[in-house]
């Protein structure tokens, strides 16, 4: 099997991403932090659901990777058969942009989950909030380039529509993980 490619890669860092959530909200936890108990309690559920998510999206990426590397194989001998291989390769790229589309909106979700944290999470632990929005916009960033290198061949419209618009969304959790790695290291070298 040709992988882990790009788009496995993505998903492996949006699960450690989840990882550190998850591990944040739990030394968030006792008398000192009883207030937001409930909110701690559905952020790491929240972020053990897209970790395992991710996790079979980093599955899902690898086989969807060896289907392009396998019709790219394909002969093209005579008209006929490079029709055929041009229609499996479309093919194989709009099933391929799936698992990194699938990355991005994980990494939206734990860039969001890792926000909810960052005001009431224990302070032993506050770099690790920076360090899972960190991780989730390094998955987001190359979850970009896994569908932009398999747009060219996406046929469906809207499914061409949804993918630019997941792409376009990466600037702002770019943005937004550049915002807590701030309050982070303002709160913890003050």
């Amino acid at each position: 099997m040709p992988a882990p490619g790009a788009g496995a890669a993505a998903a492996m860092e949006a699960a450690l991403a989840a990882s550190l959530v998850a591990m944040v909200g739990r030394f968030t936890t006792g008398e000192r932090y009883a207030e937001h108990a409930d909110v701690v309690a559905e952020v790491v559920a929240r972020a053990d659901v897209e970790r395992d998510a991710c996790l079979d999206a980093a599955a899902a990426d690898g086989e969807a990777f060896t289907a392009v590397t396998e019709a790219y194989r394909l002969p093209r001998d005579t008209d006929e058969e490079e029709a055929a291989r041009r229609q499996a390769i479309c093919a194989a790229q709009e099933r391929a942009a799936g698992p990194p589309r699938d990355v991005i909106a994980a990494s939206a979700s734990l860039m969001t989950l890792a926000e909810r944290l960052l005001p009431i999470a224990n302070f032993n632990v506050l770099s690790d909030v920076s360090a899972a929005t960190e991780a989730a916009r390094a998955a987001a960033t190359t979850a970009r380039l896994a569908i932009e290198v398999n747009l060219p061949g996406v046929q469906d419209e809207r499914y061409r529509e949804e993918l630019t618009a997941m792409v376009a969304s990466v600037d702002d959790l770019t943005r937004r993980a550049a915002d807590v790695e701030a309050e982070v290291r303002q709160r913890i070298t003050s």
